[in-house]
């Protein structure tokens, strides 16, 4: 009996033991809310961004210019936009956030990047042995994009003290696929403090 007892006893310590312990929490949130804890480059920067400027570079001359010239919207595919900065950023995030600013704008076409675009063919490939004449997809028919997007993020970091102020630019460029011309340069910057709460700039 004094047994049980005994192991009674060791169950309910240890079941108190972890009832008292602090565990860890998580709390769902609004993926559109903004919550910056380390005050490096996040998700909320990279959609920000990406709608600013989009905006930016969709109610710029150029696009007029291509409607009255080709008599229908531009086509555009996202190239290479290049890491200079101090941290990871997880650049494939921006550019899916820019693709979206564009179409959500309604006033261009995205076609796929090189990448979707084997896979693409080869599902195309694959249907042109296996599917039936009336709704295989046909070759020839990709949409040529008429402008490449591409930039670079870049970042500085003044710190001391435990206390730091990080500034980013982002600096993209829209090029014309027949000339090389650049018809839209956009540069956009951000700048965080991160400190204590305390500690007044």
């Amino acid at each position: 009996m004094k047994k049980y007892a005994h192991v009674l006893l060791l169950a309910a310590i240890v079941t108190g033991s972890f009832g008292c312990s602090g565990g860890k929490q998580v709390t769902r949130i609004d993926p559109d809310e903004t919550v910056d804890l380390s005050g490096r480059w996040n998700d909320t920067d990279s959609r920000l961004v990406s709608e600013t400027m989009i905006s930016d570079c969709m109610s710029r001359p150029w696009k007029a210019n291509h409607i009255d010239k080709e008599g229908k919207r531009p086509t555009i595919i996202v190239g290479q936009i290049r890491n200079k900065s101090s941290e990871h950023i997880a650049v494939g995030t921006f550019v899916g956030d820019i693709e979206r600013a564009f179409i959500n704008s309604g006033d261009a076409e995205m076609v796929a990047s090189a990448e979707e675009r084997e896979e693409i063919r080869g599902e195309r490939e694959d249907q042109q042995q296996y599917s039936t004449e009336e709704s295989m997809a046909k070759w020839g028919r990709e949409h040529g994009a008429d402008y490449m997007l591409s930039g670079v993020i870049n970042s500085i970091e003044d710190s001391e003290d435990g206390k730091a102020i990080v500034f980013y630019q982002v600096d993209l460029n829209l090029i014309d696929l027949e000339s090389n011309a650049k018809v839209w340069q956009g540069q956009k910057k951000i700048k965080k403090f991160i400190g204590r709460g305390d500690y007044k700039l």
